[in-house]
This record gives C-alpha cells, structure tokens and sequence, in this order.
C-alpha cells in the first residue's frame, strides 16, 4: 500500500520528536539547544545549596534559551572576532585554569586528620594558661589617673568613673569592662601590670602605655577556657588548606624564571 507523502513526513516526525526532546532543551531558530547546558546550570545551582525543584528548573530552562538567543545575535553581529572578546575569553580560560591546578593541588595534597590535630596542639599550648576579667580607666595624663586612684580607694564606683573619664571608646561604655581575655592579648606594659593583681586589687599606680594612663583592676581569674577539637576542626581544616595553597603558588612563584 502506498501512502501520501504528506503522511509519510508526518509519520517520521511522530517517530523522531521523542528522541529530539530528549536530547534538547529546545530549537532556538533551528538551532538545537542540547539539555546538557541545562544539566550543568542545574549542578551549578543546586551547589549553591538551592533545592532544583520544577519552578527552579523551568527558570533555568528558560535562561538557557535567552543565552541561545543572545549567543545567535552576537555571532551574527561578529562578536567573537573582536579584540575585546578574544581578551576576555582569555582571561576567562586563565581563570577556569588556575581554579582547576589549585583544586587538584587541594584534592592530591589534603589537609590529614594528624596535621589538624598537630596545629590544634600548638594552638593549646600557646593559648593555656590563665585569662583575666579586668576593668581599665584610660586617661590621657598620669595626674589624672593618679586623682582617679585616690578617689577609688576612697569608696567610688569605678563602673561610674569609667564611664565618665575613659577614654577608650570600647570599654568605657561598659564600666571599662574588658571580657574574658589571656595577659598575652594586650600591650606588655598593662599585661605585666595586671598579672601582678589579685582577684578584686587595683592597681596603686597608674600604668603607661602607649594609649596613655591606665588605671587597672582584676575583677576575676580563671584557668584558659580553650575550644574542643571536634568542635574547631572545621576551621582548622580550612585555616590549613588555605595556607597550604598559598605555600603552594609561592613555591611556583620563587621558581618561575621572570625577566
């Protein structure tokens, strides 16, 4: 039996549209639009921690065709031929290079489970100890913290002094509240003065520093609370990674020969 040739081309086209939606997101101008751009603008997506549910993917569907589009228009306009183009795409390919060789480096040279242990031990070693609670007045000149010393041994409230006559802008504000924090965290000069206090002892002259005056006092000491391994593991390891790479492009930097 013969068939019309108009049945023949419609028959073929049944037979063909399966495979073709398959394979493309889209004809643009008769141009195919393979689903494999789709796939990758899906990965790039869901890596960015966004779920690729139907309304994500009809959008990106969507964003692939406009690329298409706007792909066509350029090529006609003879974009890719000029000089601004060909420099871009270059450093395009230097970027998408380099960002290769530092994740290979990264992904052969990884940060082990012992080197985070090690740095988290010299961590502890240089952060054990005792912290101090201390309060400091700072004044611009020693008569001035000397009238302040007088006047705290004669009852008043150092909290209201140190809001009033402090000049430091971060602690004055709470009393001259310092936090929580180790003697290795100031200046030596107010370091090695307070470490000599006791709990509740004020200091009976006044300490200079390069800020200026400082009246001190202890209002409590503690043994160092230092954070758990598990705990800061991830930020060791990235700590780590990111000094490895840096170790890594100086290496290749010292090496290259430039003239």
């Amino acid at each position: 039996m013969k068939f019309p040739l108009t049945a023949l081309a419609t028959a073929a086209l049944i037979t063909v549209a399966p495979w073709a939606l398959a394979q493309n997101v889209a004809i643009v101008n008769g141009k195919a639009v393979p689903t494999s751009r789709l796939a990758v603008l899906e990965q790039q997506f869901a890596a960015s921690g966004q779920p690729v549910d139907d309304a994500a993917r009809a959008r990106l569907k969507e964003e692939v065709v406009l690329r298409e589009i706007f792909m066509q228009e350029a090529d006609k306009r003879g974009i890719a031929a000029t000089d601004e183009y060909k420099n871009q795409m270059e450093l395009a390919r230097q970027t998408i290079m380099i960002g290769s060789l530092f994740a290979d480096y990264q992904k052969t040279n990884p940060v082990t489970d012992a080197d985070m242990k090690a740095e988290y031990d010299k961590f502890v070693a240089a952060n054990s100890g005792k912290e101090y609670r201390a309060r400091h007045i700072l004044v611009e000149k020693e008569d001035e913290a000397k009238a302040i010393i007088a006047r705290l041994k004669k009852g008043a409230k150092f909290e209201d002094i140190a809001k009033k006559q402090s000049k430091d802008p971060g602690s004055g504000a709470n009393g001259g509240d310092l936090d929580w924090a180790a003697a290795a965290s100031y200046v030596p000069e107010f370091s090695e003065a307070m470490v000599k206090l006791e709990k509740g002892q004020l200091t009976q002259a006044p300490v200079k520093t390069q800020f200026g005056w400082h009246v001190i006092r202890v209002d409590d000491v503690r043994s160092a609370e230092l954070p758990k391994f598990e705990d800061i593991k991830p930020q060791i390891a990235q700590q780590m990674q990111q000094q490895k790479l840096a170790d890594f492009q100086k290496t290749l930097r010292d090496k290259a020969k430039v003239e």
